[in-house]
């Protein structure tokens, strides 16, 4: 199979063959993963000020 006939293939896969989601299905999917992406860096964010606050209280045991 050459490059010429790999990309025809191509290209007619991704316009008949592939099923792509609705706008608002992209929307809401996008809403989801902006949401859970926020609380994940507000987890994170609140164990670091948790260590952070730790290791200070412990070295100035020292």
């Amino acid at each position: 199979m050459n490059v010429k006939n790999f990309v025809i293939e191509s290209i007619d896969e991704m316009k008949n063959k592939v099923t792509w989601p609705s706008y608002s299905f992209l929307q809401n999917s996008a809403v989801l993963v902006l949401v859970a992406s926020l609380i994940f860096a507000l987890v994170i964010g609140v164990i670091d000020l948790g260590f952070e606050n730790l290791m200070k209280w412990f070295y100035d045991l020292f």
